[in-house]
């Protein structure tokens, strides 16, 4: 018995050294966590890039879900099922819109070809090819134990070692197969959706360009993805081989990209550092928007309210400019002002669950009966668009609780707290709302729904 508890010791030793030499980066992750952040257009611009692409995928419109992370790097990642992150890195240093699509088309191959739920597979197979390894370990420490070979620790140690070492290596080689597959994959759709698979060309020599320096000495067995110039030497005759080679982004898209990354530049960086890439010189658009978002974010509206003014004027239906006066307003104490231009946005991007969200905050900000009422209206069809919103609800529970109806109210704060996680409040206020409620209502049956998925997680 004593022996068999040893050798589980080894093994669950040997499983934790597998799990963090095989996901270094969701271990560096959990102590400063990159944030998520949301924007209509630019998730709307993502949705776009992928739509086509989806297309000659066979991926139904609407199941997956797209994600920004604020990180400066070059990157996107699936992960957690139908769910497709993305850097915001990669959209500022891209180059083109078509940069951007090659990336996306490679993540939608993972998806499409189930790449998530054979790695899961996969795992299982490593966990044996570590338990063999550690067993291995385990009957050296036993037989040196019964020889009296006090020193044979050290090689115990090592074939222990090796064995973990030996499942990294295996688990890396599938995964670096899965990598080239979504490679070839990507190519497909882009030939498909007839866009070229030059982007990615461009995009893996830029990503050789910055690692020069550090891939001189990397062992190739020992990373998940293949080498950048691996990559490239691959691919680059199968790209320049098809007859979308030398197509050109759309212009449309062309001035979007640019527009999402002055946006991206006007919120995530110095008033500074926004001024010194986009002078007052510079009179584009993008330009312009940029240093709009700067001027409002460090509270200067007598500059910010007139320059949005001006592209409201060069552009009148582009709903992110209305949104952006309105959020401008709103967050700077001014909701009665604010109401208005997102009301516009609002028209012009009615399916905007975001718009939406920023337009009722604006409204509850007045505090009467009538304007919660149209915020529970907007906030109602904003659901559709925002399953997951916790903010949502919360909104949603303030308007009820200026209503005077408190059982609702407590619902939607319970449902908010599901959403974020925070079980504790979650519970309380699904009694709170239970108690309230009439028994058999559809306040009291949805309230009775959360307490009844609480206890099932709990058990």
């Amino acid at each position: 018995m004593h022996r068999l508890l040893h050798t589980i010791g080894i093994l669950t030793l040997a499983a934790a050294m597998l799990a963090q030499a095989s996901l270094p980066s969701f271990a560096q992750q959990r102590g400063n966590s990159p944030r998520l952040i949301r924007d209509a257009e630019i998730e709307e611009l993502m949705r776009r890039y992928l739509k086509p692409i989806f297309k000659a995928a066979g991926i139904p419109r609407g199941a997956v879900n797209i994600y920004l992370v604020q990180d400066s790097r070059i990157n996107a990642f699936v992960a957690g099922g139908q769910r497709i992150f993305i850097h915001t890195g990669l959209i500022e240093q891209a180059s083109t819109p078509n940069q951007v699509i090659g990336v996306l088309a490679h993540e939608t191959a993972h998806v499409a070809e189930g790449h998530l739920a054979r790695l899961g597979v996969q795992l299982d197979k490593a966990s044996n090819q570590v338990i063999i390894g550690t067993l291995l370990g385990a009957a050296a420490a036993i037989g040196a134990s019964r020889a009296g070979a006090a020193s044979s620790g050290g090689a115990t140690g090592a074939l222990v070692a090796s064995g973990a070492e030996f499942a990294k290596r295996n688990l890396l080689t599938y995964v670096r197969a899965q990598e080239a597959a979504a490679d070839e994959g990507a190519l497909r759709y882009l030939n498909a959706s007839g866009q070229s698979g030059r982007g990615m060309l461009e995009l893996f020599q830029k990503l050789y360009n910055q690692s020069i320096a550090s891939v001189q000495y990397i062992d190739p067995y020992a990373v998940s993805h293949p080498l950048p110039l691996q990559r490239i030497r691959v691919l680059e005759n199968r790209v320049r081989a098809s007859k979308h080679y030398n197509k050109k982004d759309k212009d449309y898209l062309v001035f979007r990209h640019k527009m999402a990354q002055a946006k991206l530049a006007g919120f995530t960086r110095t008033a500074q550092s926004v001024y010194n890439s986009y002078p007052t010189s510079d009179r584009s658009i993008p330009a312009q928007y940029a240093r709009a978002i700067a001027a409002y974010r460090v509270g200067d509206l007598q500059t910010a309210i007139p320059a949005i003014d001006r592209l409201i004027a060069q552009i009148p239906k582009n709903p992110y400019f209305w949104e952006l006066k309105g959020q401008a307003l709103l967050e700077k104490g001014f909701p009665t002002e604010a109401v208005a231009p997102l009301r516009q946005a609002q028209k012009l991007y009615p399916k905007s669950g975001l718009i939406s969200i920023l337009l009722a905050q604006a409204l509850l900000a007045a505090g009467t009966k009538d304007a919660a009422r149209e915020a529970l209206a907007v906030l109602s069809k904003a659901q559709r668009y925002e399953v997951e919103s916790g903010s949502l609800h919360l909104h949603k529970a303030r308007a009820h609780g200026i209503l005077g109806d408190y059982a609702r109210a407590e619902l939607s704060t319970a449902e908010s707290a599901m959403l974020r996680g925070d079980k504790k409040l979650a519970k309380r206020k699904a009694e709170g709302a239970k108690r309230r409620a009439k028994s058999g209502s559809t306040v009291w049956i949805r309230a009775t729904d959360i307490l009844n998925a609480l206890k099932k997680k709990k058990s």
